[in-house]
């Protein structure tokens, strides 16, 4: 007797691996997971797919098809926005499994990814050009990929928004980011001076504090080349040796400061979310109004932004890696900085709901994230000022947006 599969199965096990991925992590999924989400067994699956690699590419093959012939549709910038919307509602773990797992892939496999979202953003960039003639090449491409950026943030709320209105409201704000002059006019607010931190290996340069025992500058080197070689690598081909080297001492010697890889992790991510809360939280604490707060916390993140980029690509990437009480942590961290945000914008556009102002927030950090660390645009010496305007544009702040005035 011949057994027939369902129709839609690998449809359906694609769907599941995307979600799983996409929730835990890569790293944290299992194929018999996968399989028992579908309803059959890990033999089964495998019939259909060779191996977790093969699945993940292909998940992300899904989302990257559906992206490029949304785009080679567009005419207009109108239909890019309309296109970008409909992939990030209903391809949703798109953003995250791009951002995050996508460099698990074979090499081969990444630089063809590579490729095709160039590709995509060519596509949009002769579109605005078409439409915005004055604008270099350069500014049309930094336009392209932050409005690709923005709606990516929908990957990382926690509950599903209402597709029909997520998409709308993400039509818009592609709409302002594409609208967006880089040319300083109506360029915001100065970003807020916030101090550079001290480099703790160099005891000298805090007036009045004498030298530091030495375990603990080199613990402190050590966390600032965790943070840096992780995200770069990612944590499991970051090796104790290697992790030594980087600070001159030898891999076992790591152990005299953390007793494991998975302990500095956990330790570099929380020195990085103290400073970061520090330096944001200074900045809305000091601001009088909820919109100067708003403004001046935009300029403080963007600005730790530009120094923390290791930071944010390593909060991105390995969490999912930290130990549950050291992943609950940082999960409770993001969802109290989220609130802070979502509450500023609310006071300073009360039009706006809970669900929109997660959008736009959403948005604003995918965005910000994502341009201190793409190259060639992280290169630009304006790209500070570049990201408050269009950080501004996605909250609809009035100097963000086209024209001078808020959204609609």
């Amino acid at each position: 007797m011949v057994v027939r599969r369902p129709p839609g199965r690998r449809a359906q096990i694609l769907a599941v691996a995307a979600d799983r991925f996409h929730r835990s992590g890569y790293h944290q999924v299992s194929m018999t997971e996968v399989a028992a989400g579908v309803g059959i067994t890990a033999p089964a699956l495998y019939r259909h797919f060779r191996g977790k690699p093969e699945l993940l590419d292909r998940t992300l093959r899904l989302g990257l098809d559906a992206l490029a012939d949304g785009l080679r549709a567009a005419r207009t910038v109108e239909e890019v926005g309309a296109a970008l919307a409909a992939v990030a509602v209903g391809h949703r773990p798109l953003g995250t499994l791009v951002q995050r797992d996508a460099r698990l892939l074979p090499p081969d496999r990444r630089a063809a990814l590579r490729r095709e979202l160039r590709g995509d953003v060519a596509l949009m960039v002769a579109l605005l050009a078409a439409e915005r003639p004055e604008l270099s090449s350069g500014d049309a491409e930094l336009l392209c990929w932050s409005a690709l950026s923005a709606c990516t943030g929908l990957s990382y709320q926690s509950a599903a928004p209402q597709p029909r209105r997520a998409e709308a409201l993400l039509r818009e704000l592609v709409a302002a980011v594409l609208a967006v002059r880089l040319d300083g006019q109506g360029a915001g607010p100065t970003a807020v001076p916030v101090p550079m931190p001290v480099a703790v290996s160099d005891p000298a340069a805090v007036p009045g504090r004498a030298p530091e025992p030495r375990p603990q500058v080199r613990r402190e080197e050590l966390l600032a080349a965790a943070v840096r070689l992780f995200h770069q690598r990612g944590f499991d081909n970051v090796s104790t040796d290697q992790l030594g080297a980087a600070v001159g001492i030898s891999g076992p010697s790591v152990y005299r400061h953390f007793d494991s890889k998975a302990q500095l992790l956990a330790a570099s991510l929380v020195r990085s979310r103290e400073r970061l809360w520090h330096e944001v939280d200074g900045a809305i604490a000091a601001a009088d109004g909820p919109g100067a707060a708003l403004e001046a916390g935009l300029g403080a993140y963007v600005g730790f932004a530009l120094r923390n980029g290791d930071y944010l690509g390593a909060m991105l990437s390995e969490t999912e890696r930290l130990a549950p009480p050291d992943r609950r942590a940082a999960v409770d961290f993001r969802r109290d900085f989220l609130r802070t945000w979502v509450g500023l914008l609310r006071q300073v556009r009360p039009e706006c709901d809970a669900a929109a102002a997660r959008i736009r927030v959403h948005a604003m950090f995918a965005l910000v994230n994502d341009g201190v660390r793409n190259r060639p645009h992280n290169a630009r010496p304006d790209l500070g000022a570049c990201l408050l305007q269009l950080g501004g544009a996605v909250l609809g702040l009035r100097w963000g947006c086209p024209g001078g005035g808020p959204e609609a």
